[in-house]
């Protein structure tokens, strides 16, 4: 946690520097960046230049001829991208996207505006790459790639959560996060990555998840939830794994199964798939849903994608079911088809509940649980009690890659609303797509930047405090994994009083399960709501 209290951090200075920022060097402070790869991640999977190295000290122990790779990296990029090429010539600096991001808005660093983070990189394009630069120089707004630019790269690259909202101002439709990737892959071609990447990519490449897992560790951990759910419920769950035949193979982000409070989001899809009699398998081999190959490199994000559906093959299921994830399913929706797809070895997938069609996954054959959840509330297949959830007051946070890259705007919403008796919206110019990010994705996640997460995370922890203390908001709802890792760090801080808790926990507080006991608490052991109230109306209507 920041040295620094709230009130401290809070003062933000927008005053830009009165030199051109060409002229202002990178100034690396702790707490604003991640430890550096370590040796052992870029061996396992093969990235370039694997040594020991720190990115406090003067010497990254960088190749001899560093420039001819980044600049051939690039060159290789803009014929392969034609976007890349396009938004680096395209950007007019009219500076609609400069108070649109998190990282800006919470730092007041003018490199973090994302029109002159890219021009980090376009300027070295500039010079390499176009006639006006070659010819004109730094007048051109160009300028040579050298070691304190690609330390200035590295440093500020990575106060990117790639989460799209300034594209969504953008005039031209520049996606920023698009040119946020491209550097990561030329940094990456140095050994440039940082280790909360790295590792979770290596975990991911040798044990099918970040966390590195091994499978009797996962059924270990969903063996200690159902132990829980019985003594919540009193309802004896024993799922399957690795069952092939299976109709549908389930697959969550492996945080999940083991921290806090994605662990009771976990529950919650135990519970649901019982209740629903669901012919559903997990595996412990493509055992994560998220993807940090692509915070890395388009290559790496196709390698560890290819894993579920090598499962999904494997186990012969007819399509898949995943939970509550932010990358995975951007990824998914935006990049699978040009990378492993189309999936025509599974089916389109079909509800067996309900008969609904999922079209929209005709080709990746991948459900969102929130999709497949709220088509079965619409059917009224669950039965729901939403004053089980009136102890609290909620408000939903549109995690950036569901909503913004997926499009998955009102089937939270409309679980919600049908779970909770309490809902609130945070302001307009905060949710759906243009929601604020919690500040700590694409691999930023880490302890040692946790300065750069809160004061990114302080514009959506901002919108949060408004209806905390407008409607007395107490938990913050989402459906994504880093999310309910960020925001529950996040909300300690700037909304002490304000939880954070996945939807799929929410539905499973309201849902009645067949054969449950008379259920005392919700799946964190508070008091019910509507479970005392709901007992005297019995007794009162027997009498």
């Amino acid at each position: 946690m920041s040295n620094l209290k709230p009130d401290e951090l809070s003062r933000i200075n927008y005053t830009p520097p009165e030199e051109d920022w060409m002229a202002v060097p990178v100034q690396m402070r702790k707490g604003m960046y991640c430890h550096g790869a370590s040796e052992n991640s870029l061996t396992t999977v093969g990235f370039p230049n694997p040594r020991k190295w720190s990115s406090a000290d003067t010497d990254w122990k960088l190749p001899d001829n560093w420039q001819e790779i980044v600049l051939k990296g690039m060159a290789e990029r803009l014929e392969k991208y034609r976007s890349f090429h396009i938004f680096m010539d395209i950007c007019v600096r009219c500076g609609a996207c400069a108070d649109k991001c998190h990282f800006f808005l919470g730092t007041g660093d003018p490199k973090n505006m994302p029109v002159l983070r890219a021009e980090l990189l376009r300027s070295v394009y500039r010079r390499e790459f176009t006639t006006a630069g070659k010819i004109l120089g730094k007048l051109s707004g160009s300028r040579q790639l050298t070691e304190d630019v690609l330390k200035e790269w590295w440093y500020y690259f990575f106060q990117c959560t790639e989460c799209r909202r300034c594209s969504v101002f953008c005039p031209y439709g520049i996606d920023t996060a698009e040119i946020t990737m491209i550097a990561r892959e030329l940094l990456n071609l140095l050994g440039l990555n940082i280790e909360w990447i790295a590792g979770p990519v290596a975990n991911c490449y040798m044990k099918g998840n970040h966390l590195g897992l091994e499978p009797h560790t996962i059924t270990s951990s969903i063996d200690f939830l159902l132990d829980e759910i019985e003594e919540v419920t009193g309802v004896k769950i024993e799922p399957t794994f690795n069952r092939k035949g299976a109709e549908i193979l389930f697959v969550t982000p492996s945080g999940d199964l083991f921290a806090d409070p994605g662990t009771y989001t976990c529950m919650g899809y135990l519970m649901l798939f019982h209740q629903l009699g669901l012919d559903y398998t997990w595996s412990t081999y493509a055992s994560e849903g998220g993807n940090f190959g692509s915070f890395t490199s388009n290559e790496m994000g196709k390698r560890l994608n290819s894993k579920i559906y090598a499962e999904a093959k494997r186990l012969g299921v007819k399509w898949i079911l995943g939970g509550e994830c932010g990358h995975m399913w951007r990824v998914l929706n935006q990049y699978m088809d040009t990378w492993n797809g189309p999936a025509d070895f599974l089916q389109v997938p079909v509800s067996p509940i309900t008969g609904t069609v999922f079209e929209n996954a005709a080709s990746t054959k991948m459900v969102h649980i929130s999709e497949f959840t709220a088509d079965l509330l619409k059917h009224n297949k669950i039965e729901i009690d939403p004053s089980r959830n009136d102890h609290y007051k909620v408000t939903y946070h549109d995690s950036c890659n569901p909503s913004r890259g997926m499009g998955l705007l009102e089937e939270p919403r409309y679980i919600i609303k049908k779970v909770c008796n309490n809902f609130f919206e945070m302001p307009e110019n905060t949710i759906r797509e243009k929601t604020f990010c919690c500040g700590s994705g694409s691999g930023l996640n880490a302890s040692e930047d946790m300065e750069l997460r809160l004061r990114g995370g302080f514009p959506r922890a901002n919108a949060v405090k408004h209806v905390h203390d407008k409607h007395g908001v107490n938990m913050l709802s989402c459906i994504c994994a880093i999310d309910r890792a960020a925001l529950t760090t996040l909300m300690d801080y700037w909304v002490p009083g304000v939880k954070v808790i996945g939807v799929t926990e929410l539905l499973a507080n309201a849902m009645k399960m067949k054969g449950e006991n008379d259920r005392e608490t919700d799946l964190r052991g508070e008091p019910l709501s509507g479970a005392q109230d709901g007992e005297e109306k019995e007794d009162s209507e027997d009498a």
